[in-house]
Parts: C-alpha cells; sequence; structure tokens
C-alpha cells in the first residue's frame, strides 16, 4: 500500500486515478478537503476497496501516526499543500501552516514510523515530496531553464513556504536518512483543475460570456505540464528515483499566457462556437499585474530523462485539446465546484481591477 496526502486535490487525485488504473497496490488518501480539495474528483472509485479515504490535516500527528501503524504503507507521496499564489497573497499564513508547519509534522511521523520498520521494509521504503519550479525564483527571457543545481529564490508567500518544505524534506534525509525524494514541476493543467487557475478559468469564464482576464501584458512565460504526465513522472521517481536526489518535471512547453488564453479561445471557437458567431477572444481584457509577478518560469527537464528514462508524452497542442474538451464534457463537475466562495474569491481578485 501507498499513502498519499492531498490526493483529493488537482495533482493528487489524477495520480490516485491513474495509480489505480494500472496499479492494483491500494492507496491510502489523506485529504483535509479545503477549497481545493474535492472528493467529487475520485466519484469513479466510490466502492473500490483499493482506495481508502480520509479526511484530515497532515499536520495531525495522532491521525497520521494512527494511519500509518494500521496501514503500514511502503511510501509517502506527499501532494498536501496550499497552491494558489494569489491566495498567498492574500493570506499568507494558512501557506505557513500547511507547507511547512504541515510538512514537518508529516515528516516525524514519518521518521517514527520508518524506524521502527524491519531493516528490509525500511531499506525499500520512500519518502516522495512533490514540490514546484516556483522555488527557483524567476528568470529574464534569455536564461537558461531551471536546473536542479539553481539556488532557491522565492518571490511569493507561495513559493516560500515550498521552498521551506523542500529545505526541511533534505534536511529530514542528511540528518537522519530518510530515504526521500523531490520533485519539482511547471505549471500543471487538465481535468479537475480548480477554476481559479489560469487555463480552466479562461474555459469557464469564456463558456459563460464573462470577461477573460490576463494580467499585465501577458507576457509572463510558463513551461506547461500536462497533469497525467506528471503524475508518470512521480510513478517512475518513486520507482527508480536516487535517495536525497531532486528531479524536476517539466513539460518542454515555455508559452507566454496570452498565447495560451488565444489557443484556449481559438479551441473553443472550434468546440463549441457562440451563439453569435464570434470569436472568443472578444472576451479578453486585461487587469493589473498581481504584486511580485515572476516574469519566467522553465524547466531543464534533462536529467529525470537522462537518469530515469522519463519523458512528457503529450505535446501542448495534445494536452491542451484534451483539457479543453474535459471541461467541455464534464460541466456538472464546473458548477458544483463554483461554491460561493468560489464566486467570493474570483470577484474579490479580479473585479474593479481593469488595467
Amino acid at each position: 500500500m501507498i499513502f498519499i496526502t492531498g490526493g483529493a486535490g488537482f495533482i493528487g487525485s489524477n495520480f490516485v486515478l491513474d495509480w489505480l488504473a494500472q496499479s492494483d497496490e491500494p492507496a491510502i488518501n489523506l485529504d483535509k478537503l479545503s477549497y481545493a480539495g474535492n472528493l467529487e474528483n475520485l466519484a469513479s472509485l466510490q466502492g473500490d476497496a483499493r482506495h481508502v479515504f480520509v479526511q484530515g490535516d497532515l499536520g495531525d500527528r495522532a491521525l497520521v501516526d494512527a494511519l500509518l501503524a494500521q496501514h503500514r504503507p511502503r511510501a509517502v507521496v506527499n501532494f498536501a499543500a496550499e497552491s494558489h499564489v494569489d491566495r498567498s497573497i492574500h493570506g499568507p499564513e494558512d501557506f505557513i501552516q500547511t507547507n511547512i508547519v504541515g510538512t514537518f509534522r508529516l515528516l516525524e511521523a514519518v521518521r517514527a514510523y520508518w524506524s521502527g520498520l524491519p531493516e528490509a521494509e525500511k531499506a525499500a521504503f520512500r519518502f516522495l515530496h512533490v514540490s514546484t519550479d516556483e522555488v527557483y525564483g524567476t528568470l529574464s527571457k534569455d536564461d537558461p531553464p531551471f536546473a536542479e543545481t539553481k539556488p532557491y529564490e522565492p518571490n511569493s508567500p507561495y513559493s516560500a513556504s515550498k521552498a521551506a518544505s523542500d529545505h526541511l524534506v533534505r534536511a529530514w534525509h542528511h540528518t537522519y536518512g530518510l530515504p526521500v525524494v523531490t520533485t519539482n514541476c511547471s505549471n500543471n493543467y487538465g481535468p479537475y483543475h480548480f477554476p481559479e487557475k489560469l487555463i480552466p478559468l479562461m474555459i469557464v469564464n469564456a463558456l459563460a460570456g464573462k470577461p477573460l482576464p490576463v494580467y499585465g501584458d501577458g507576457m509572463q512565460i510558463r513551461d506547461w505540464l500536462y497533469v497525467k504526465d506528471h503524475c508518470s513522472a512521480i510513478r517512475r521517481v518513486l520507482e527508480a528515483g536516487k535517495l536525497g536526489e531532486t528531479y524536476n518535471v517539466g513539460g518542454w512547453n515555455e508559452k507566454p499566457n496570452i498565447e495560451i488564453v488565444h489557443t484556449v479561445c481559438q479551441l473553443l471557437d472550434e468546440l463549441r462556437p457562440r451563439a453569435d458567431g464570434q470569436p472568443y477572444a472578444q472576451q479578453i481584457t486585461y487587469v493589473t499585474d498581481r504584486p511580485g509577478h515572476d516574469r519566467r518560469y522553465a524547466i531543464d527537464a534533462r536529467k529525470i530523462e537522462r537518469e530515469l528514462g522519463w519523458r512528457p508524452a503529450e505535446t501542448f497542442e495534445t494536452g491542451i485539446r484534451k483539457t479543453v474538451q474535459w471541461y467541455l464534457d464534464n460541466p456538472e463537475w464546473v458548477a458544483n465546484v463554483q461554491s460561493g466562495a468560489y464566486r467570493e474569491w474570483v470577484a474579490k481578485q479580479y473585479e474593479g481591477e481593469a488595467a
């Protein structure tokens, strides 16, 4: 059995679904079900004995101790994190509590459990920590992409809290011998993505006839990784990653935000044309840039390819088409996640900010 934290969120739920589609090895899934955790993502697993869901906080030491003792997992995969830059700017304390304090408490629980395992199980055990490229800071247009050796320079409360969690994981390996591996990924997109992030927000707003808010000049560059490719990379690192190492996971798809928005609009023009026949791009509006907005992220994913033989299966063109189609095919999921709290957030973040 493997133990997954944050497995009802966007990337975590995709990982759980992919894991159980490819393996009969059971997964215990601990998730707090905060604003971005959504059990509906896992509805297809209802009644599946291989999936054990527990609602709870990774920082609840007594709960985590009990779950580890009961289920005796051979690996822990830590997705649990507050993960939205804008939310971290408005309310950083949740990010400190979950990403730093929560990771510390999880590490301590896992260390106690691992220390008591028989030698063979102890040697086979793994703790995989899922992190982000944002810990590396920002790049200028001509800088080389982030390699695993790039110094950390986080610029937001979110990325600073994730950087701190990465340092804790590294320290628990070097100080206590805990068998850890870390992955730092670029921007994910795909099914079950909470619609406050760029791609799902553009899809949902376009279909609703609402403005498509683009920060600043829209020329912020990101590397885009289809979420199912990220899941396959995590499986590969869990299987063969070298202890104590970090692996950057990227999609080899650097694109400015405004190009992403236009691509989404063009796909919607094709797949779900507006009733008036006009292009969705007419709905694009520019809003005031967010504070400290990093200009460019780019991942050098050669290490994971060289050492573990992993490359993404999707191009951006194939992945974004699948993503737009998924949202068109799942309007009930979208409607159900657009709760009052979600609407209040979007209003707070975007309304009245036309640039």
